[in-house]
Parts: C-alpha cells; structure tokens; sequence
C-alpha cells in the first residue's frame, strides 16, 4: 500500500512495483483520526467491548498505531454515533462472535473504512484493558449462547490503557524509521495508569524507548507540519527545552518569535546534524518525512542516525504532542507513577 499526492508519486510506485496486474485506488482523508472499534454480538444484541483512539492521524496502519483505550478527544456526539453504526452493522451482518470496525472522524463526520466480522489484533489489548475476556465470551457465542445470558458485570475503568507498536527498526539496517500504510510492527506493548500522559510514557519505557525531561530537541519538519507543531514547540521550549532546527524549521520558529538553534545540513559542513546526534548533543529527535518527496534526501539520514544511536525519534506531530503531554506530567512537582498488575487495577485478588 501506497499513499500517492501526485503523478511523480504515482509513477515511482509503479515502477518498483513487481508484476502488478490490478490497482486499487481509494480516495484518502488527510488530517482524519481513526478510530477501532471491538465488540460481541449474536446477532440479536451488541456490546461493545471497547473503542480506541489512534494517537497517529489516518493513513498509518493500524497495527502500527498507538491507541488510547478509553477515547481521549472524541466528542460525545461522535461516540454516539461510532456506538450506533456498530450496533446496525453487527445486526444487519447477523454477526455471532466477535466484530473490528475502523472508523475515520474528520470535521465531526464519521466514515466507515472496513468491516471484519472475526477477531483482531486489538482484542488482548482491550481485554487486558477492560477486564473482559472477550475471545472467551465470542467462542460461546459462535456456538450458540446468547450474549445477555453470558456477559459479566463490567468492571468500572478509572484509567488509561495505551497500546504502543513495537518496530524493529534496528533489525533490518538500513530500512526507513517512517510509519505508512504497510504494516511493519512486531509486536506490541501496554501502558496503563490513571491519566493519559503516564499511560503513554508507560508504553513508551516498555517499547525500549525513553522520554527526556530536559536538554535539547531537535526538529527538522515539512511545511505542511511546522504551523501544527507550533504550539506543542512554545509549550516545550516554557518546560526548558533547548530547540534545535534544520535552516526551513528555524527560519519559521524565527519568524513567529520562537528561539531556536540553526544546524546545519549533511551538505552545509560540519558539525551537522548527523553529528550532533553522534556526539548525543540532542535528546530527542523531531523529523516528520514529506509524504510527496520521493527522495530520502537529510530527513532519511537525520532518522538513520537517531535509530543507530538509540535517541527517540518522532516522525509524526499527533505523537509529538503525546510526548510532550507525558513531559509535562512529569516535570510536574511531586510527579511520579506506581507499577501495578492488572488484577491490582481491576482490584481482584
């Protein structure tokens, strides 16, 4: 799969491509959230086990998207409406089991991408997550029982699950730290806690990477990136941040009054910015790919090196501004967080 912007794009895909004989071109929404959705039904009643939030925007692979478990930003009135669009779609398909619907909401409209009436990759997670064994429950339904009579008594979630994808970048040299449409994950991690920000700094330790709670960020981002990055960058240099920036991304922090370090490109001299990765002068790498490039150019060296000397790289702003919500948690005075078991967060013995 393929995200393409124009027909350079369009041209270079099919060349690589290997005995192509059908395309299939769908229409793409740009800057929509997307949303999964698992649920049980048999056929006669729905219960939907869970309905989480991706922190990527839509186009990234599901299987390599973070997500939030319960919703953190969408409305009431989309849930409602997420919630009936399962409930109409489990019954006319008669499913008897378990049911994965991923949705897209973008300007308060919610889209239906895809359908699968059986299990997904989701469905430990939000097992863990709700305390609902929810394969369990399904199997009893593929064989006839009715929901109502099996369904236990939801256990109350005053918390925050966070799924995290693990990419083994690492594994494979010189492939591209850069989410798409492709799935590349090789597992996944969980973070849970009361609130969103240790939730997702939870995930983070446990997919082998680190959050900095101060030093320098380095940012080297697209045009169509640096308007949205904005705020999460003041926010970031107020927590004492030092920003560095490649000449585009300093040119616009300057320009709306941001301070902010100019580095130099591979191609400029040195020390450049793969060096000052080397020499661990940054703690956190912001480099988010252009996707109607179709070169790799400094950006593609710039997340080689954050990957070769283990410093953690963000390529997208939705997770900048995951990062940064957890920094801020942090550095709040008296800040901590407690490692619990699942049965100490559901209170069983």
């Amino acid at each position: 799969m393929k995200i393409v912007h124009n027909e350079a794009m369009l041209n270079e895909y099919l060349e690589r491509a290997e005995d192509v004989s059908m395309i299939l071109i769908d229409k793409f929404l740009d800057d929509a959230k997307e949303v999964d959705v698992d649920a049980l039904s048999d056929a006669k009643s729905v219960h939907i086990g869970g309905i989480m939030e991706h922190i990527e925007e839509a186009g990234i692979h599901s299987g390599d998207s973070a997500c939030i478990l319960p919703p953190q930003t969408l409305s009431d009135k989309e849930l409602k409406e997420i919630r009936r669009v399962t409930e109409i779609l489990a019954l006319k398909l008669k499913v008897k089991g378990l049911l994965n619907i991923q949705f897209a909401v973008k300007d308060g409209k919610v889209y239906v991408l895809e359908v699968n009436p059986r299990a997904s990759r989701t469905i430990p997670f939000v097992s863990k997550a709700t305390g609902v064994p929810l394969a369990k429950l399904a199997a009893r339904l593929m064989i006839g029982e009715n929901l109502k009579d099996i369904l236990p008594k939801i256990p109350v979630q005053p918390f925050v699950a966070v799924k995290e994808a693990v990419l083994p970048w690492d594994r494979f040299p010189g492939s591209d730290v850069r989410l798409s449409p492709e799935m590349r994950s090789t597992g996944e991690v969980m973070g849970m806690d009361k609130s969103f920000p240790l939730a997702f700094f939870k995930s983070q330790l446990a997919a082998g990477s680190s959050v900095p709670l101060e030093g320098s960020i380095l940012f080297s981002l697209t045009n169509q990136d640096k308007e949205k990055s904005l705020p999460i960058v003041k926010d970031l240099v107020e927590l004492g941040f030092n920003i560095m920036a490649t000449d585009g991304t300093h040119a616009f922090f300057k320009s709306r009054g941001l301070p902010s370090e100019s580095v130099k490109k591979i191609s400029q001299g040195r020390p450049n910015v793969v060096d000052l990765i080397k020499n661990r002068q940054v703690q956190m790498v912001v480099n988010t790919p252009s996707q109607t490039s179709v070169s790799e150019g400094d950006g593609y060296e710039i997340r080689q090196a954050a990957l070769k000397y283990r410093l953690p790289i963000v390529t997208t702003v939705s997770s900048l501004h995951a990062f940064k919500e957890s920094i801020v948690q942090l550095k709040k005075k008296g800040a901590g967080f407690n490692v619990n078991s699942l049965q100490e967060f559901f209170g069983k013995n």
